[in-house]
C-alpha cells in the first residue's frame, strides 16, 4: 500500500502517530489499522462524492425540484443497503474469524451470496413497479414525485448488483484485504461519475441519465469481483488473500443459520436507519421544498463525513475478528479501544474543518448565492458536523460487537435516535420552535446510537458472545 502516496493515508497516518505520541494506542495497532482503514476511507469517500455528484449534476440540469427528487429516493436506495450491509456483516464476522485461524472462506461467501439474492431481488421489483407510489408517499410536490419516481424505477436495477459488491467487500476486508475493494470500487464510483456527466450534460438525460450510470457502474464493479474472487488475482491489483469455488455448496443450512442470525439484527439497525430517514423526510417536507433541498445537502456532507466510518468500523471488525478466531480476547478488546480512539480523532478533526467551510460548500451545491436555501443547509450542515462526531463513536464501537455476533445493542441505539430525533423535527415543522427543532434533530439521531453502541462494547459481553462463532464451532468448508 505504500507504492500509491495518498493524502488520506498521511491524514489517518498523521492521527495515528499524534495519538502513539500521546500513548493513547500502541504504534503496531495503529499501523494495522490504518493499513486498513484507509482504502476504504477512499472506498467510501469515492461513493458518496459520486453521490454528492449526483446530487449537484442533476441540481445543476433540472433545478432543486430534482434535488429534492433525487433526495426522496435515497431513503428507498439506502433500505436495499440496509439489506445487503446487515447480511454483509455477518460475512465479515465469518471470514474474518476464519481467516484469523486459517481455515478456509468459501462457504460463508457463497451461502451470503445465495441470501443477499433472495432479499434484494424482490426490492428490485418493488421499486421497477411502484415508483411512483413509493415516492408520493413522502411528497404531494408533482415535479419532485415525476423525477424521484423516474430516478428510482432505474436505480432499482442496481440493487442486487450492489448487494453482491458488498458481499466481496467486506469478504476481502475479513482476510486483511482493503486495497482490492477501494481499487474496484473507486473505480465504479469513477465510471459513474464520468458516464452520469455524459448522460445528464451532453444527452440531457437528467436524473434518468444518473440512475442508468449508477446501474451501470455497480454491474462493472461486480463482475470485476466476481472474477477476482474465482480466479484469485485481478489486473492492476495481483494476487487476492481467498478464493472462493463458485460450484461449491450455496444452500448451507449451519451458515446460513449463523449469517441470518449475526446479520439480521444490523438488517434491522439499518432499516431502522432509513425508516427514520423516510419519516425524517416527511417532516422536513412540512417545511416546504426550500427546506428540503437544504436538508439533503446537508445529508450528503453528511455521508461524506462518515466515510472515516468505513474504514475503521470494518478494519475494527477483521481486525478483532481475527483475534477473536484465536481466542485471544484480551487482543481483541484492545483492537477494540484504540480503534475507537483512532476514529473519533479523525472524524472531530474532519468536521472542524467543515464547519468552519460550511458555507462555501453548501454553495457548491446550492449554486445560487442568493438562493434562499443556503443558508438553511449552510446551518444544517454546521448541526451535521456536530453530530458527526458521534456518529464515528457510533461506527468504531459497532466494530467490536459486528465482529463478535453481538449485533443487536446497535439496533436498540439506532432506533433510539429516531424515537428521539423525529418529534424533535416534527415540533420544528408545526411550531414556533421552527429550524431549531431541525437542528436539534439531526444532532440527536446521532447521539443516541453512539452512547449505546459504546455502553454495549464497553461491558465486555460480546466477548463471550465471540465464543458461539469462533472456527471450530462453524460448518466446514
Amino acid at each position: 500500500m505504500e507504492r500509491v502516496p495518498n493524502p488520506v493515508r498521511l491524514v489517518v497516518a498523521w492521527v495515528g502517530t499524534a495519538l502513539v505520541r500521546a500513548d493513547l494506542i500502541e504504534p503496531e495497532r495503529a499501523r494495522r489499522t490504518t493499513d486498513l482503514a484507509w482504502p476504504r476511507i477512499v472506498t467510501g469517500l469515492a461513493r458518496m462524492s459520486k453521490n454528492a455528484a449526483d446530487t449537484a449534476m442533476v441540481g445543476l440540469a433540472v433545478g432543486t425540484a430534482a434535488i429534492a427528487g433525487v433526495g426522496f429516493v435515497a431513503p428507498y436506495w439506502g433500505m436495499a443497503f440496509a439489506l445487503g450491509g446487515g447480511l454483509a456483516s455477518g460475512t465479515i464476522a465469518l471470514v474474518s474469524q476464519r481467516y484469523g485461524a486459517d481455515e478456509p472462506v468459501g462457504q460463508p461467501v457463497r451461502s451470503s451470496i445465495l441470501v443477499v439474492l433472495g432479499l434484494t431481488v424482490p426490492v428490485t421489483a418493488l421499486f421497477w413497479f411502484l415508483p411512483t407510489q413509493l415516492l408520493g408517499l413522502l411528497s404531494d410536490n408533482p415535479r419532485v414525485v415525476e423525477l424521484g419516481a423516474n430516478y428510482l424505477r432505474l436505480m432499482g436495477l442496481g440493487v442486487p448488483f450492489a448487494g453482491l459488491n458488498l458481499i466481496a467487500s467486506r469478504a476481502l476486508v475479513g482476510a486483511d484485504d482493503a486495497w482490492t475493494p477501494m481499487v474496484v470500487r473507486a473505480a465504479g464510483a469513477v465510471l459513474n461519475v464520468a458516464v452520469n456527466a455524459a448522460l445528464i450534460f451532453w444527452l440531457g438525460y437528467g436524473v434518468v441519465g444518473a440512475a442508468v450510470g449508477t446501474v451501470l457502474a455497480n454491474v462493472a464493479v461486480t463482475i470485476a469481483f466476481v472474477y477476482g474472487l474465482t480466479a484469485g488475482w485481478l489486473p492492476g491489483v495481483g494476487k487476492l488473500p481467498i478464493t472462493v469455488d463458485p460450484f461449491g455448496t450455496y444452500l448451507h443450512g449451519g451458515t446460513t443459520r449463523q449469517l441470518v442470525k449475526i446479520g439480521t439484527p444490523l438488517i434491522g439497525k439499518n432499516v431502522a436507519w432509513r425508516l427514520g430517514g423516510f419519516a425524517m423526510l416527511w417532516i422536513v417536507g412540512l417545511f416546504g421544498t426550500t427546506v428540503v433541498a437544504a436538508f439533503v445537502v446537508a445529508q450528503r456532507v453528511r455521508d461524506l463525513l462518515n466515510t472515516p466510518g468505513w474504514g475503521f468500523g470494518l478494519a475494527s471488525s477483521s481486525l478483532v475478528g481475527q483475534e477473536l478466531g484465536t481466542g485471544d480476547e484480551d487482543t481483541a478488546e484492545a483492537y477494540g479501544t484504540e480503534v475507537i480512539r483512532f476514529g473519533v480523532a479523525v472524524y472531530f478533526l474532519l468536521a472542524a474543518v467543515v464547519f468552519v467551510l460550511a458555507d462555501p460548500i453548501a454553495l457548491a451545491f446550492v449554486g445560487d448565492p442568493a438562493s434562499d436555501a443556503l443558508p438553511i443547509a449552510t446551518m444544517l450542515v454546521r448541526a451535521t458536523c456536530v453530530g458527526i462526531v458521534f456518529k464515528g463513536l457510533s461506527r468504531t464501537a459497532t466494530g467490536p460487537l459486528r465482529a463478535s455476533g453481538d449485533t443487536r445493542w446497535p439496533f436498540y441505539g439506532q432506533v433510539l435516535g429516531y424515537v428521539v430525533g423525529l418529534p424533535l423535527a416534527y415540533l420544528g415543522a408545526t411550531t414556533d420552535l421552527g429550524l431549531s427543532g431541525l437542528v436539534v434533530a439531526v444532532v440527536a439521531v446521532m447521539v443516541a446510537p453512539a452512547a449505546v453502541s459504546y455502553y454495549r462494547f464497553s461491558t465486555g459481553r460480546w466477548k463471550v458472545i465471540a465464543r458461539n462463532y469462533r472456527p471450530a464451532t462453524q460448518p466446514g468448508d
